[in-house]
């Protein structure tokens, strides 16, 4: 229908030129063509060609994920230089207990020195040719400036520069102990827990009808259960049906497995295919005797482990078997390694100590004067950030699914910066502008190689049609003047003759 207009706008208007053009009359033969272009355009609706958007070409390191958030997505001309760089990996927020554990990765780094505050080496660490990492167990929570310095094998040092966490009190861990067979290990197992601040319901099997008790002082639900294997032996079928159904509903089981005597039950109960030990053997990190009985290997069946602790999922909580004993001749020893060996124990099991907030450590280091965005998970209302005098509201954000963030500029001092919500707070650490150049070097580049990927080509702007005004205002006016010279008398026509 659009090429019938077209012809037909375009038929009379020739056939009107052409009457023109015989009376002489070039200037209504031109405005006629002009009209009919004009009209023509109308009906067409021409469109501009498509053109390539240029790529935005990049120097240096670039720029930080921040600065990029606030661009549109466009091709880049960016090389990423060469050497000059280091990562840091390193936990900004831990419970106290857990060990820190600071990883660097740059050429050339042979050691790495942790120190405290006043300047004193507190670890000390060597690695690869890859990464170089030092580990270290807080005594006490609180906020802690430390420094890492790294130097090569010559000596020399390469870098040198803050490291800062936060060593926060945890939550209480709600323990449920039932131990059909006395020992050594047990008490030491009973001595480490309070030491961490657990709460025991200990029940201790010394007989028939004779029994030691502890009572928590919560009367919260346990978040780990407890037990050696001849109290599971011992029990009855309900109780045992109770405990695992326990288990099923998420919380963790820890089974104690030297006084494991029969390997067929567990088979059936658990399906934990037990075999006969070897006598003298050991495992683990502090070479523990292995118990009578245990798993013939590394993998086996739904069970995974490393030689002395297997676990396996249970529904929605987990099963783990300490297939060794003898750790009370650690206690004193090695407390600290055997803390440690615990700790890893109950982490297999899938012991978590449950929050209401859980806060995302920064993207990238926050600097002076720099915006900066927090981000967590379970927070609702608002921010309060009080060395700012600001108050911000918690916003979901797209590309991430179950958090909410907020953004403030911090203040030009470097420092730490405390976030209040929910009678929850999390402190968090602004660099100085000249601490670890080569770190802010790495995700300077890492932050443009991700800006990069997002349009890794120029991109090409669509066509888009011409708009009709200018054709409307040209039809118009020519209409107009074909009107005035016919009516006013500008030519003199004589169409009688």
């Amino acid at each position: 229908m659009m090429i019938v207009a077209i012809a037909l706008a375009g038929a009379a208007s020739a056939a009107s030129a052409g009457m023109y053009l015989r009376r002489r009359r070039w200037i209504d033969a031109v405005l006629v063509m002009v009209a009919a272009a004009a009209l023509g355009g109308l009906a067409a609706e021409f469109r501009l060609p498509a053109q390539a958007v240029p790529a935005m070409t990049v120097a240096g390191d670039g720029l930080t994920e921040a600065e990029w958030r606030d661009l549109p997505a466009r091709a880049l001309s960016w090389t990423r230089p060469s050497g000059g760089e280091m990562h840091l990996d390193f936990p900004r927020r831990l419970s106290l207990g857990r060990m820190f554990t600071l990883t660097v990765r740059m050429p050339g780094a042979h050691r790495m020195q942790l120190l405290a505050e006043n300047g004193q080496v507190i670890a000390e660490g060597t690695g690869n040719a890859k990464a170089v990492s030092v580990q270290w167990l807080p005594p006490a929570a609180e906020l802690l400036v430390l420094r890492a310095r790294l130097v090569d094998a010559a000596g020399k040092i390469l870098a040198e520069g803050p490291v800062p966490v936060h060593v926060t009190d945890s939550a209480p861990l709600q323990v449920q102990g039932r131990f059909g067979a006395p020992s050594f290990d047990l008490r030491a197992l009973n001595d480490l827990l309070k030491d961490s601040g657990a709460l025991l319901d200990w029940q201790v099997a010394l007989g028939k009808s004779v029994s030691r008790s502890e009572t928590a002082r919560s009367a919260a639900a346990p978040n780990l259960l407890l037990i050696d294997a001849a109290w599971f032996e011992h029990a009855a079928e309900s109780a045992r049906g109770a405990l695992l159904a326990q288990v099923a509903q998420g919380t963790p089981l820890v089974i104690l497995g030297a006084s494991a005597a029969d390997p067929k039950l567990w088979q059936r109960a658990v399906q934990l295919d037990l075999k006969p030990q070897p006598e003298n053997r050991t495992a683990g990190p502090l070479a523990m005797p292995v118990a009578p009985f245990n798993p013939s290997g590394p993998d086996a069946g739904a069970w995974s482990g490393d030689g002395a602790v297997w676990a396996r999922q249970w529904q929605g909580g987990r099963i783990a078997w300490v297939g060794v004993g003898d750790w009370h001749k650690h206690a004193i020893a090695q407390p600290q390694q055997l803390g440690m060996w615990w700790q890893g124990v109950l982490d297999a099991a899938g012991v978590r100590r449950e929050e209401d907030v859980v806060w995302e450590p920064p993207r990238e280091m926050p600097f002076p004067g720099q915006r900066l965005e927090v981000c967590a998970r379970g927070v609702r209302g608002d921010a309060v950030f009080s060395a700012l005098n600001q108050k911000a509201v918690w916003q979901r954000r797209p590309d991430k699914a179950d958090a909410s963030c907020v953004a403030v500029w911090p203040p030009r001092q470097p420092g730490w910066l405390k976030v209040e919500t929910q009678q929850q707070s999390q402190y968090i650490y602004v660099f100085a502008p000249g601490d670890w150049p080569q770190w802010q070097a790495a995700e300077r580049r890492d932050a443009t190689a991700r800006f990069a990927a997002r349009t890794p080509v120029a991109a090409v702007t669509s066509s888009r049609a011409l708009p009709d005004w200018p054709f409307a205002i040209v039809f118009a006016l020519v209409m107009l003047a074909l009107w005035f010279r016919e009516k006013g008398g500008v030519v003199k026509a004589s169409w009688q003759k």
